[in-house]
């Protein structure tokens, strides 16, 4: 269960209501974020919970049978929406769109990017300046550097920038010019690098393993949240199957599944998903309309060229076509939700 402690209860009074619990028989993780506080007890399933409500200090208390506690949605009925300032807002009551380059590779590519983004309305960009690659010798990223380049050349815009982090050293040092961490595929299950998160006071960007099921995902989102930061995007970005005709099979199933199951927003990232920039477009449509809270895609100026994932990358006409695109079939998919026919 999820209890809800008085706000502004004494350490005393918290470690005597914990205490009670305890005799009780409950294990209690108590959980700090930046929002609330929270205490996670475990123990038998047969307690009346207003035996637990009753406790001095409880505010609330909910049952929640799902092995992921605080990420679930039979406690948090309302979706979990983030603030990143200048109106900007993540999660349901609206369309996020994230693009950029797979890799941020120099001033000008970033200053043609930018560019784009604002001339069609797009917020927030993506791209990696540290580049978990499958072989040793490809383009590793910019690094630090790069990422300070893109920070402030974002600022310039008015964009907000997601980019990814690979491992603990490196959340401290990007910590100051990141507004969204990313949590790779290959990092999904780096269990050190999501306590690592949840120790800071900034949103993650959580994508699916290659091979992870959806219970993984919300348990990794989970590590995250216990860790004392609940501002937290799921991605579904496809997995590894026995097809061989695409890079990923993009599984749309886990978006209403996950919106069923949790609070947290959900988005899906398309040009990952398929790897042929051919049907990026339609997937991205296709992920809007099965309930995606945003799509993150990737755009270069001339894809061809790109040091990484060119492929799967679409240029600035082809994006421009894609964002008008997908806030049509959003608008339509919320005329569909308000006739209850979605």
């Amino acid at each position: 269960m999820i209890i809800h402690p008085q706000p502004n209860l004494s350490p005393d009074a918290q470690a005597a209501l914990i205490d009670q619990l305890r005799q009780l028989r409950f294990k209690v993780t108590p959980v700090r974020t930046q929002h609330a506080d929270y205490l996670v007890a475990l123990g038998p399933k047969d307690v009346d919970l207003r035996r637990i409500a009753a406790l001095p200090g409880v505010r609330d208390v909910h049952r929640v049978s799902d092995d992921y506690k605080l990420v679930s949605r039979k406690w948090r009925v309302r979706p979990t929406v983030l603030d990143l300032g200048d109106g900007i807002h993540l999660g349901e009551g609206s369309l996020s769109i994230v693009a950029g380059p797979c890799s941020i590779e120099n001033v000008d590519q970033m200053e043609a990017v930018m560019q784009h983004l604002v001339q069609n309305g797009v917020r927030m960009m993506r791209g990696g300046v540290f580049k978990p690659r499958s072989s040793p010798y490809s383009f590793r990223g910019l690094g630090l550097e790069g990422l300070r380049d893109f920070y402030r050349l974002a600022r310039q815009h008015g964009l907000r920038i997601v980019t990814e982090v690979m491992q603990v050293s490196q959340v401290e040092e990007m910590y100051d010019f990141v507004d969204v961490f990313q949590v790779g595929a290959r990092n999904t299950q780096n269990f050190n690098l999501l306590d690592a998160l949840g120790g800071v006071d900034k949103p993650v960007l959580l994508k699916r393993g290659v091979s992870g099921t959806i219970e993984e995902l919300l348990h990794s989102a989970e590590y995250i949240f216990s860790g004392g930061n609940e501002d937290i995007i799921l991605c579904e970005r496809g997995i590894r199957t026995f097809e061989t005709a695409s890079r990923n099979t993009l599984d749309l199933n886990a978006v209403p599944i996950l919106k069923e199951k949790t609070h947290l927003p959900v988005f899906v990232d398309p040009s990952h998903g398929i790897g042929l920039r051919e049907h990026v477009a339609p997937l991205a449509l296709a992920g809007i309309m099965a309930g995606a809270d945003g799509i993150l895609y990737e755009t270069a100026p001339v894809p061809e060229r790109a040091a990484s994932d060119g492929q799967q990358t679409l240029n600035f006409h082809e994006s421009a076509r894609l964002v008008e695109a997908m806030r049509r079939t959003y608008a339509l998919r919320q005329e569909l939700v308000e006739q209850e026919l979605v």
